[in-house]
């Protein structure tokens, strides 16, 4: 099963939400993932430690992000996995359907290698 952290922008409600459903599904929120310490911490310090975790990063952030994942490719640099979600397919503030689409793209995943994998989730 993929171990999602979600990234500031999404509410900790949606990881609660999802592990209310089932305490064995791993989606943590950045608020109280390492008791928060990476709240407003760098892109890339974030993306570092999520990977040394085996955290697959879900986030919003699509103008930042994709120029560090550039980067690392270059740089041959592999990651923990990264959903890129758009405020026009699930908005930020409708928590049940980011908690659906992100149990789907759990569901579909879960034999999947997400070392240095990019995806956008669906509804």
């Amino acid at each position: 099963m993929p171990r999602f952290l979600l990234d500031e922008q999404i509410s900790p409600a949606v990881a609660r939400g999802l592990r209310r459903q089932s305490a064995a599904r791993p989606v943590l929120a950045l608020a109280e993932w390492e008791d928060g310490r990476f709240l407003g911490a760098s892109d890339e310090l974030i993306l570092s430690a999520a990977a040394a975790q085996k955290l697959i990063l879900v986030t919003y952030d699509r103008r930042t992000i994709p120029p560090l994942l550039k980067n690392w490719a270059e740089a041959g640099r592999s990651h923990g996995g990264v959903v890129f979600v758009d405020e026009k397919t699930v908005p930020a503030s409708d928590i049940g359907g980011l908690m659906r689409a992100l149990l789907q793209l759990a569901q579909a995943s879960a034999r999947w290698d997400w070392t240095s994998r990019v995806c956008f989730l669906r509804r």
